[in-house]
């Protein structure tokens, strides 16, 4: 089983890091991390490269395609080289996802027209200009089409996907070996459990993040 997934400038790290902990740990998989060139990428706080060794052209018809979010997300919606990659890959796919803002460039190939997706709670409301329906889920699975919230969600959608992959005693097999079992110290990781004060200062920080494109 071969899973793709997407590098580009100005990726958030934990988008695709932390599914691929996760998928990576799959047994007879085969991770890839796919660009369009090769060479470092680096992430939106600029600190953290990632090298990616492999091109669109290079992975044509892989069976899982993960989409990533972060400020760079913006630059990669206008079609092209990547929709065309995303569209022909999608079309052969068990299974195509993202994390975050991923979503809207998958929304942008025309993929997820008519379904149900998520995103990071301050993207959701572009969802609807591609025919998408946004919920403010977690993950949310359509069809071979599974989108996670924002940045840490991930996981959650990896751990799902790893169970649908397989089966459920691998997925909590993997969950053990990296000891996910989170303990926030604030209850302050969604809209519906965040102070009005938190929400502003948060929109405050992300500010243009999430611009429309």
């Amino acid at each position: 089983m071969q899973i793709a997934i997407l590098v580009y400038p100005g990726f958030t790290s934990l988008d695709i890091i932390g599914p691929y902990e996760i998928l990576g740990r799959l047994p007879g998989t085969e991770v890839v991390l796919v660009g369009g060139a090769k060479g470092l990428m680096t992430n939106d706080l600029g600190a953290l490269s990632i090298d990616v060794p492999a091109t669109f052209e290079d992975v044509p018809a892989p069976d899982v395609v993960l989409v990533g979010g972060g400020p760079g997300q913006v630059h990669q919606m206008a079609d092209g080289r990547l929709h065309e990659w995303l569209r022909a890959a999608d079309a052969t796919s068990a299974w195509t996802t993202s994390v975050c803002t991923g979503s809207l460039i998958l929304a942008g190939a025309g993929l997820l027209k008519g379904r149900r997706a998520t995103s990071h709670w301050l993207a959701l409301e572009q969802l609807p200009q591609y025919g998408v329906t946004p919920a403010h889920e977690r993950v949310v699975i359509d069809g071979h089409y599974a989108t996670a919230a924002g940045v840490s969600s991930g996981i959650d959608m990896a751990l799902k996907l790893a169970g649908e992959l397989t089966d459920d005693d691998v997925a909590r097999t993997i969950q053990l070996i990296v000891e996910y079992a989170p303990e926030p110290p604030y209850a302050a990781g969604s809209l519906d459990t965040a102070s009005p004060t938190v929400v502003n200062l948060a929109k405050a920080r992300l500010s243009g993040r999430f611009a429309d494109s």
